[in-house]
């Protein structure tokens, strides 16, 4: 059963789940700080845009350390492609333009509800979070559905 859900294998998961959790951990027992993600695109614009919205105090305040968590999930991704090479090596199918649209597709998703999936998945759901629960519901319904709606009318 698990092959169907996972043909490359489920371990290169379990790890990244598992280091994700130990460091959305480490940033709130250390700092206090919660990490979601969405956040850091807005707070980025507070460094190139003087309207009132992105220089809010919790924008400001936060763009730094947004910014080195951003680029530590990318030094990340880039040290595990080093690291393990093509022994973990994750390819799709997808056309380039569709992966485009569907990213701006959950970025606009994301600022509409208030946060990610990861920030509600991992985070508002570690917290207890009602609403991060609703919001987590609704994007693995509407995901499911979408992988299954575009299968079906764009797959082989």
């Amino acid at each position: 059963m698990l092959d169907s859900f996972f043909p490359t294998g489920w371990s290169s998961f379990l790890i990244g789940g598992l280091m994700i959790g130990l460091g959305v951990g480490l940033m709130f027992v250390v700092f206090g700080r919660v990490v979601g993600l969405s956040t850091f695109f807005t707070s980025s614009w507070s460094w190139l845009s003087k309207k009132p919205y992105f220089q809010q105090d919790s924008f400001i305040e936060s763009r730094a350390w947004r910014l080195w968590c951003a680029l530590g999930l990318v030094a990340g991704a880039f040290l595990w492609k080093i690291l393990f090479g093509a022994e973990f090596n994750v390819d799709t199918a997808v056309h380039p333009v569709l992966l485009l649209v569907g990213g701006i597709l959950v970025g606009y998703g994301s600022r509409l509800s208030n946060g990610c999936t990861s920030g509600h998945g991992i985070c508002g759901l570690s917290s207890l979070s009602l609403p991060s629960l609703g919001a987590v519901l609704i994007f693995m319904s509407t995901a499911i559905v979408t992988a299954n709606l575009v299968n079906y009318f764009l797959g082989s």
